[in-house]
């Protein structure tokens, strides 16, 4: 498999792993970690390609990161840089101390509007970066498709460019200066440099003078060889930019290190340039017969127009966004066509960018009006649009046809006005090689092409083609005038071809530099290019896969249907696109946006299950399902299953968590809380012997101390209160007349725990808009229960025998076709998802997964005609639980709202952190309310007091009444049944709701 484990060793040994470690902890103010679970998680980026570290370093300041260094200076140990870990190249792993620059290195240093410029720290995150300059109506021009979790430093590194980068160029490009820092120690600003300047520096002597001299010396000795060699193409990223310093470009030294890749020097602080914010956009996309004619125009539409963006996606992209179900909305939006050009133009007024598409398509022979034409200038339509392409990466990585696709020729560019002929050659290539039809996208405007090949990365035979086929790639690019780079960089995946794109002689004017900088061949080494003799790594070693892969197939409690039964492969769903790390929108990952660790990520988190499998030699997690270190990372998740939704290739790591937790403790003790809280559906049942005297005693601080102590349950946590009367004895004392299986009026109502024991008030509501709406609803006559409590700890034994249990109880129904109506959200998304895959060969529990419908659903799609919902005309914030985010949509929910009058806030503020069991458990309390606080409890405060609050996730309800808001959440169900009864009162409408009386949070 290549050098990976031999490397890791031999630093390990060479090095004295333990004293450098010791000198790191002793000398650097940050985070110092040597640990299995840290090695794991960064073990790999978002490439083919795969090498343990030796140690993680997170250093709190810009200075702890320079100490950081020269400790690694004393020890001889390597050293790599790394930000938001999206490379595709496989430049952001290696064998060396790697310094994660994003949780604590990411302040906005300084910005200066009069000229245009800011100064940032290199793990400041683009998204955030352009939040921050908004007020000054600037930005950062270069923005690629990671924009909402890529960092300053890795754009830097990579030279970044991105779908802006028609109109703003690359980050080379947006660079005044750097501030770098050289493995020797040498710390300095460079940037472009006049010859006066220049002579200054090399009168000051030392090693900038050195550094200074030997770059002129060496540009000097191949300056035919630059002026000639680089291809003058807008996205030509391979190489180092050493045309950055030929004299007619200024000597830029920083923009020759931008694209480097830290394999000379470490960027400490960058001094950016902005842009400003158009006020106005429009865009035109425009529908052609396949991908080639598409990219045949595209010099016509350069030639009468200068396009913010032009962009492209093709069928087969299409097509797998509607098998796959995703981004459908955006496609709706497209004309008529096979494949599409996205021309988007900016402005100072509407009109003029309105005028500058209508130009375009005069221009074309093409009308607004024609099908294959469609125009907007409308923003959010606009990002809609948009989003269909930057979805590339996440929707062919997985495609529905279960063939693994994978990064390494993924974005070569050429001239643009050779597209056409370069991308047919490129399909016979493919054709050649039996890698049927990838799709084709990218930024054509500039001639970048992304795609994702079915390389066979797991046999010997495979991984010969792969290397085969990169080396062909690589002679037909440059043939073209190309790039093998347009904007992923080259680290491992195109070191190896750059002899073939520029020639010997310029990688040998590249090694001379390497050598300059850093003669010793510790800045990221392997990569981009080294020093000679040495030489960077082949294509095909290091692979994360590869014919030496050898994972133990673990037996499983869930089936992995979506994955071929295949534990392993659903591991693998992870591609490192590192959407998990944002920090705002859609609900992934809350544990990571609170924490800012990488092992605290989706992705983290699989990194380490897929080391677990032990499918390496070298691979630091070597005890299995037994691991504490994927333990402790798995900690942490709340289950939340945002993941599964918000991920673009759908990992769902609550089901990960599970599974492990269920090996991880088999046949041994659990901790207490899995007990105490995985068993409350049968705990919630013994209450019933004395609720009253059950609330007492969970309230007496004493007793209520020792239990929350031996039950594993956080101290600063209050018990939920048991309802007084339970909802199936409310049930049971109605003495109703139940319809029989086959009514076609009958519904059965799912009595689950929290709306039975605790907020019985919600069923009983249920049942009366249930019954207004002119249906007969059922309850099950004997005890029971989803399962979830057991599935969220892992006791997944128990949670079979539970749900086989209810679907005894439920099969008249069942073989009835009545549908089953959920209140609890996580407890219908069990029946939609997780049950059909712990049974997988249950066909009632497959039927049933079919008829269970939430609350919304049934009211929505299954009322009779005409039914009106009832009116509550009142505005509404409202918390979707992530169970419902992530399984079940919530669409009924907001068309329900707006049939009753509900002026709704739907918030998009990510979990409560609450989660289930996840915020009542010991040690979990502080990061479940620091959850909360960064966005729904805010939220909460800061609804009008005559506003309703609505959550239909009894954790959603209980976070918010013990978060310090003030308020009660209401179930949607709830607010019906008080509309039915007249108008709702004027101020703290949830106080006309019926609810057992808890003990006030400890923030009120």
């Amino acid at each position: 498999m290549g050098a990976t484990g031999g490397t890791a060793s031999r630093d390990g040994e060479r090095h004295g792993r333990s004293p450098l470690e010791r000198a790191l902890r002793d000398r650097v103010d940050g985070e110092v970690r040597f640990d299995p679970g840290s090695r794991a998680a960064y073990a790999t980026d978002a490439s083919n390609y795969r090498q343990v570290p030796i140690g993680v370093v997170v250093p709190h300041t810009v200075e702890a990161a320079v100490a950081a260094i020269a400790v690694c200076r004393e020890y001889d140990a390597p050293v790599l840089s790394r930000g938001g870990g999206t490379s595709l190249g496989g430049q952001c792993t290696n064998a060396a101390v790697v310094v994660d620059w994003t949780k604590y290195c990411n302040r906005l240093v300084s910005v200066d509007p009069e000229r245009r410029t800011c100064v940032v720290e290199p793990g400041l995150v683009l998204d955030e970066l352009n939040r921050q300059l908004a007020p000054h109506q600037l930005k950062f021009g270069p923005k690629p498709a990671t924009h909402n979790h890529c960092s300053l430093g890795g754009m830097i590194g990579n030279n970044s460019c991105g779908a802006s980068a028609q109109a703003y160029g690359k980050t080379a490009d947006n660079v005044r200066r750097l501030e770098v820092l050289t493995y020797d120690g040498t710390r300095m600003w460079v940037g472009p440099t006049p010859d006066a300047e220049y002579e200054e520096i090399i009168a000051a002597g030392g090693r900038p003078a050195e550094l200074y001299g030997g770059l002129r010396e060496i540009v000097g000795r191949y300056l035919g060889e630059v002026r000639r060699g680089y291809p003058r193409i807008p996205r030509r990223v391979s190489g180092y930019n050493l045309d950055a310093l030929l004299p007619e470009n200024g000597f830029d030294v920083a923009r020759a290190l931008v694209g480097s890749e830290n394999t000379l020097v470490t960027v400490v602080r960058a001094e950016l340039e902005l842009v400003p914010v158009p006020p106005f956009e429009s865009m035109l996309v425009l529908g052609y017969d396949d991908i080639c004619a598409a990219a045949d125009d595209v010099p016509r539409l350069l030639a009468h127009s200068e396009p913010a963006q032009l962009e492209a996606l093709d069928d087969r992209m299409a097509q797998l966004m509607r098998e796959e179900h995703t981004h459908l909305e955006s496609l709706e939006r497209f004309p008529a066509g096979n494949s599409w050009l996205l021309v988007q133009f900016t402005g100072d007024t509407r009109d003029e960018v309105d005028a500058r598409a209508d130009t375009l398509l005069r221009a074309l022979g093409r009308d607004a009006k024609d099908d294959s034409v469609a125009f907007s200038d409308d923003p959010a339509r606009e990002r809609e649009m948009l989003k269909a392409r930057e979805a590339g990466l996440g929707v062919t990585a997985r495609p529905p046809d279960e063939r693994e696709t994978w990064e390494g020729w993924e974005d070569s560019a050429v001239p643009p006005d050779r597209l056409g002929d370069y991308l047919r050659d490129l399909k016979e290539l493919f054709t050649e090689f039996g890698y049927d039809h990838p799709s084709l996208y990218g930024h054509f405007g500039q001639g970048c092409v992304h795609t994702r090949i079915p390389f066979g990365l797991r046999t010997a035979e495979g991984v010969a083609h792969f290397r085969e086929f990169l080396f062909r790639a690589a002679r037909l690019v440059s043939s073209y005038g190309g790039s093998l780079s347009g904007e992923h960089g080259d680290g491992q995946a195109r070191a190896e071809l750059l002899p073939v794109m520029f020639g010997d002689t310029l990688v040998t004017a590249m090694a001379e530099v390497k050598a300059l900088f850093d003669p010793g061949n510790r800045m990221n080494p392997g990569k981009v290019v080294s020093p000679r003799p040495a030489a960077p790594h082949r294509v095909d070693e290091n692979l994360r896969l590869g014919p030496r892969w050898r994972p133990t197939p673990p037996r499983t409690r869930f089936g992995y249907r979506e994955d071929g039964n295949s534990f392993t492969q659903a591991v693998l769903r992870c591609v490192g696109i590192g959407n998990c790390r944002t920090r705002t929108g859609g609900v992934m990952c809350p544990s990571f946006r609170a924490t800012g660790e990488e092992e605290h990520s989706t992705r983290g988190r699989a990194r380490l299950l897929f080391e677990m499998l032990g499918g390496h030699t070298d691979t630091p997690v070597t005890d299995g399902w037994r691991s504490t270190a994927v333990r402790d990372a798995l900690d942490l998740c709340l289950a939340c299953k945002g993941c599964k939704s918000d991920c673009p290739t759908g990992v769902d790591m609550a089901t990960y968590k599970a599974e492990f937790l269920s090996h991880h403790y088999a046949r041994r003790p659990r901790p207490a809380a899995h007990y105490a809280l995985g068993w409350l559906p049968l705990w919630a049942r013994l209450s019933r012997i004395g609720p009253g005297a059950v609330n007492a005693l969970l309230r007496a601080p004493v007793l209520a101390r020792i239990g929350k102590r031996l039950a594993g349950v956080a101290a600063e946590r209050e018990a939920p209160a048991f309802a007084g009367q339970s909802f199936l004895q409310w049930w049971r004392s109605r003495a109703t007349v139940e319809p029989l299986p086959g009514d076609p009026r009958a519904v059965v109502l799912w009595p689950d725990t929290f709306s039975t024991y605790f907020h019985p008030a919600v069923a009983r509501s249920a049942v009366k808009v249930l019954e207004d709406a002119g249906f007969r609803v059922a309850v099950p006559d004997r005890p029971v229960c989803c399962g979830l409590t057991w599935i969220s700890t892992g006791q997944l034994g128990v949670a079979k025998r539970v749900l086989s249990r209810s679907v005894d109880v439920l099969r008249p129904w069942i073989e009835a076709g009545t549908p089953v109506v959920g209140l609890e959200p996580s407890c219908t998304a069990v029946f939609r998802a997780d049950a059909p895959d712990l049974m997988p060969d249950d066909e009632d529990v497959r039927r049933l997964a079919g008829l269970f419908h939430t609350f919304s659903e049934q009211l929505v799609n299954h009322a009779p005609d005409g039914w009106r919902a009832p009116t509550v005309s009142r505005a509404a914030t409202v918390q979707t639980h992530c169970h419902q985010h992530a399984v079940l949509k919530d669409d009924a929910d907001r068309e329900l709202m707006r049939r009753a009058g509900l002026d709704a806030d739907v918030l998009d503020a990510g979990c409560c952190g609450l989660a289930g069991n996840f915020g009542f458990e010991r040690g979990h309390y502080d990061l479940s309310m620091k959850i909360g606080e960064q966005g729904v409890l805010p939220a909460v405060r800061d609804t009008a007091p005559g506003a309703l609050v609505l959550a239909d996730g009894f954790s959603c309800r209980t976070q918010i009444e013990q978060g310090g808001t003030g308020r009660r959440a209401l179930h949607l169900a709830e607010a019906l049944a008080l509309g039915l009864d007249g108008p709702l009162p004027a101020d703290h409408p949830e106080r006309a709701a019926d609810r057992p009386v808890s003990a006030p949070g400890p923030h009120s």
